[in-house]
């Protein structure tokens, strides 16, 4: 297993140094679950949800979150992103969301924490604004599912 790289000796955290590392076209995909009562995806589906469009919302959420990466993980990189992409599927037969993202950038490091960030806020956008008609909803299994580029190359997640 590798060393934290945001750990220097004195067991600091502090940000990495990316100064020396060459650029290269990095691309990173996560998901994340919205589990909900199928009243309540119904509302979403049909569009009847009295705040309007959830997925528009819960899209917009995703990217802009995405771009704010930095200013909400303590140690991460501000980037300058080249692409950001939501995509919300209501799965009626399981009474699920699911929210995939995908970033991408010319850089000297990756944009998993973006991809993470924006599939988090996308979920979480889904649940503040369903909330008034159902409290229980899960938000669940955010993961990484794919990046490429960078020094450590290939990384795809297992079913």
């Amino acid at each position: 297993m590798s060393s934290f790289t945001h750990i220097n000796a004195s067991g600091e955290a502090n940000m990495v140094d990316v100064s020396a590392k060459a650029e290269t076209v990095r691309e990173a995909r996560a998901e994340a679950f919205v589990h909900m009562a199928p009243e309540t995806l119904q509302l979403i589906v049909s569009g009847q949800h009295h705040k309007g469009d959830v997925f528009a919302t819960a899209r917009i959420a995703g990217i802009q979150a995405a771009k704010k990466t930095w200013d909400l993980i303590p140690l991460c990189h501000p980037l300058l992103l080249s692409k950001v992409e939501v995509q919300l599927e209501a799965i009626e037969a399981e009474n699920k969301v699911r929210i995939e993202s995908v970033c991408k950038l010319a850089g000297k490091t990756g944009v998993e924490m973006e991809a993470l960030t924006a599939a988090s806020v996308a979920a979480l956008t889904i649940y503040d604004m369903c909330k008034a008609v159902q409290k229980d909803m899960v938000i669940s299994q955010v993961r990484l599912l794919e990046k490429t580029g960078g020094k450590s190359g290939h990384f795809k997640a297992e079913k």
